[in-house]
């Protein structure tokens, strides 16, 4: 290697002499007259050598500089070239589209030369010199193409790597935009609630921009861009509004689609002119319909007797309110009720006293009371008298408890409610894990079946890990006792002093009219259709008067419902939640074979409306592609989307966002209205909810900087963590044996790439055989991951959860 020395020096009519000290003192250098010292190359032998420089000028005597010493160190070893891993063989590329190839490899001083085999040997191809090939737009004249890459290195022999294929599929048609389902009014929408509408267009590099009419013409909105147009939060303001979106395409002329109305509603206003008049124990209550409904139909009123709060429910003025004490005043206040809930209390009424008819006597002479009016329509209709009714425990009959008929707003209601003694004594002998089943006799009919317990049975049965079941017909509810939490219901419920003064009603229903054109509205806007009827399940709690309904589960609960005959199994695609507003989400479910009847079973985390449906989706560029079964599947069950022009882009690679909004679906998770503490993730943005419900749920976390990075491609290792949290929300994670994760991890040579803090995730993985090296030596930690990759991991999730 060669060395310098240089000097700086002011005066005169400069001359330089340079000198070395070899260690026998310094000698002048013959010809190193210049500023500057160059010695070509040094030596070992060199090491040490002094080097100074005498400066002379016209006038005064010569100066010398201080010394400098020249250390060499010996010469840094040279390695030959060698591959260490060959281009690979990319997957088919359209037409149009880039490629690349890459080539990994160790040694000194590397440099690369790339090759083109056309058909006639392999030529260089100029300039393409570095460890990575990209070709910007492959064409159809290109496929067969070969290409390998010369390396050379400081030592040893120039390598050639291994020749890889490029295979070019011709251009995917071009079409001009097309609308085949244009956005559609939504049902009415609670205020503060979200609301959405959607376009579903053909063509080819659809582009959408929403506009909207608050009444003075349509405008662009802002941001708008996506086939869905999400609005996070309406409010009564927003009723009337109008919306629609114009879609283009690479080709042809924008398609505007025709215009879709936001119906907002609340609570109603509170009924007027409340007047009461008694009776025997009773009280006819009368009164005026609210002026506004708040956007949607009321459906009944509460009438509340003061004092006692005794709470009676009608469909219409007047309503009858008994039970009460004869010669007690009572007054009453009346709320109306739609979907949204109810209305404040009106003024309350005039104060009347219920009476004992009098016995009459003698002659005629008698007062008489003033006669009863009889209400129009009875708010509830109930059998005089409550009848036994069987439970089973653990499949053994017992007579424990009582069944009493009613009628509430048009459906009939059977209520089942369990003796607390005869049950105690039933889980006392049966020990742990009972399953404790709520049956619908076989003589009986109902729209409705409760089954209630008492909070105190509830906490029993959690302590002995007992289960239970309702079953109505050919539908049962299985809810383990633990997963109910009576502790925080009673919290909510303001804490009584005893649990058994709290009633737990488990309730499975045929929705009602309002409900019932709720899911046949979804299943036109979806596109798909119902294979067995929608069914309400529900968990409330109730003390005081005050309601509290159990909506959510920290593990999933099983519902079974019957596929009526007639009916092909093969016909079947997944259960779904229909929401009050009308959106539709997938839950898992698989198809049972009980006895030649078959039975969709569906794992929910939530209550909710649900039906069954039949979805079928297959998109066109996964025909022949090795995961064509699991995408098919996942779309048709609604957990992953196309793009356009009914494909799929299966080779593509997804983004952070993309796998959040995949794994809510998956898993059937009810997006959260709750922010989640990322910098880079606004409410407007598509996938804020999706991210939101992931946090909710300890799917995903952020970076140390605050962000989630949700355009970031991300990575196996990520996906992993991930899809490992996943596993331990369906109970996968906990039915694998312990194992370490060095084990797990040793199969493979670039296990060391992986982070720390996703080992454990990885090797969770790895064990649930979710996921699999590259190769039987690569795990790819740090490599993407492609939108097929995760429909067919996300099928193995499932799948080994027997959940679908």
């Amino acid at each position: 290697m060669p060395a310098s020395f240089s000097v700086t020096a002011t005066g005169t009519s400069l001359t330089y002499q340079w000198q070395v000290n070899t260690g026998s003192g310094f000698q002048n250098l013959p010809g190193e007259t210049n500023a500057t010292l160059s010695i070509p190359a040094v030596s070992p032998s060199m090491n040490g050598y002094m080097y100074r420089v005498i400066v002379s000028g016209t006038g005064g005597q010569p100066v010398t500089s201080n010394g400098a010493v020249l250390n060499v160190m010996s010469p840094i070893p040279t390695f030959p070239p060698v591959i260490t891993l060959h281009p690979q063989s990319p997957l088919p590329v359209v037409e149009g589209n880039p490629a690349s190839f890459s080539v990994m490899a160790a040694g000194m001083g590397l440099t690369y030369q790339w090759q083109e085999d056309s058909g006639s040997g392999f030529l260089n191809l100029l300039g393409e010199t570095n460890a990575t090939l990209t070709i910007p737009a492959v064409s159809m004249g290109m496929n067969g193409y070969t290409y390998r890459v010369v390396v050379s290195g400081m030592g040893g022999q120039q390598v050639t790597s291994n020749g890889a294929v490029l295979n070019v599929l011709p251009p995917i048609p071009t079409f001009p935009p097309a609308i085949t389902a244009h956005p559609q009014n939504v049902p009415p929408v609670l205020e503060g609630a979200p609301a959405s509408f959607t376009v579903i267009a053909t063509g080819t590099g659809l582009t959408y921009q929403w506009q909207l009419d608050t009444g003075s013409g349509f405008q662009d909105l802002q941001g708008e861009t996506n086939a869905t147009l999400n609005i996070p939060v309406v409010s009564q303001g927003m009723n009337g509004y109008k919306y629609r979106v114009v879609v283009s395409g690479t080709v042809g002329q924008p398609v505007t689609s025709t215009e879709a109305v936001l119906t907002v509603y609340t609570v109603p206003s509170e009924p007027t002119n409340v007047t009461a008049t008694a009776g025997d124990g009773q009280a006819v209550v009368s009164f005026t319909a609210p002026v506004s409904d708040g956007g949607t139909a009321i459906t009944g009123y509460e009438v509340t007797a003061s004092p006692g709060d005794k709470v009676v429910s009608g469909t219409a003025s007047p309503i009858t309110v008994t039970g009460l004490a004869n010669g007690t005043a009572y007054t009453f206040t009346v709320k109306a009720l739609n979907a949204a809930g109810g209305s404040a209390a009106s003024v309350p009424s005039n104060s009347v006293t219920p009476y004992a008819p009098s016995s009459g006597g003698g002659g005629g002479g008698g007062s008489s009371e003033p006669s009863t009016p009889t209400p129009t329509t009875p708010p509830v209709t109930e059998v005089p008298a409550n009848e036994g009714a069987d439970i089973l425990v653990n499949g053994k009959t017992e007579r424990a408890g009582t069944v009493k008929s009613t009628e509430v707003n048009g459906q009939s209601v059977l209520t089942v409610t369990v003796d607390p003694k005869k049950l105690a004594e039933k889980l006392a002998s049966e020990g742990q894990h009972a399953v404790v089943t709520i049956p619908l006799a076989k003589d009986k009919k109902a729209d409705v079946l409760v089954g209630e317990l008492t909070g105190q049975m509830v906490k029993s049965m959690e302590q002995k890990q007992a289960v239970v079941k309702i079953s109505f017909g050919d539908v049962t509810y299985t809810i383990p006792a633990e997963q109910i939490n009576v502790s925080a219901l009673s919290d909510q419920l303001g804490k009584p002093s005893a649990l058994e003064d709290i009633k737990v009603r488990i309730e499975v229903a045929a929705p009602s009219k309002e409900t019932l054109k709720v899911v046949e509205n979804s299943a036109a806007a979806g596109n798909f259709t119902l294979v067995a009827p929608a069914l309400n399940f529900t968990v409330k709690g109730t003390y005081g008067g005050a309601t509290v309904e159990v909506s959510r589960f920290n593990a999933y609960v099983e519902r079974t419902i019957a596929i009526p005959d007639g009916v092909d199994p093969g016909k079947i695609t997944t259960g779904v939640v229909v929401e009050a507003d009308g959106t539709v989400r997938h839950v898992p479910t698989r198809i049972v074979n009980v006895n030649g009847h078959y039975f969709a079973k569906i794992n929910s985390l939530t209550n909710s409306t649900y039906s069954v449906i039949w979805h079928p989706i297959e998109f066109r560029d996964v025909a022949g592609h090795w995961a064509q079964n699991a995408v098919n599947d996942m779309g048709s069950r609604m957990v992953v989307s196309g793009v356009e022009n009914g494909t799929f882009n299966p080779d593509t690679a997804i983004t952070r966002a993309e796998f959040a909004a995949i794994m809510v679906r998956a898993l059937g998770l009810k997006q959260e209205k709750a922010s989640a503490p990322f910098s880079d993730v606004n409410a407007s943005d598509w996938y804020s909810a999706a991210v939101q419900t992931a946090y909710a749920y300890k799917l995903i976390g952020g970076f140390e900087d605050g962000t989630f990075r949700p355009s970031d491609k991300i990575t196996r290792e990520q996906a992993m963590v991930i899809m490992a949290k996943a596993m331990k929300t369906t109970g996968l994670r906990d039915k694998l044996p312990s194992k370490e994760a060095a084990e797990l991890l040793a199969p493979y040579a670039d296990a060391a790439a992986t982070a720390e803090w996703a080992k454990s995730g990885v090797a969770d993985c790895l064990q649930g055989a979710i996921f699999a090296g590259r190769t039987a030596t690569e795990l790819a930690p740090k490599a993407s991951i492609t939108r097929a990759e995760v429909a067919a991991i996300v099928q193995r999730l499932l799948q080994k959860s027997e959940l679908i």
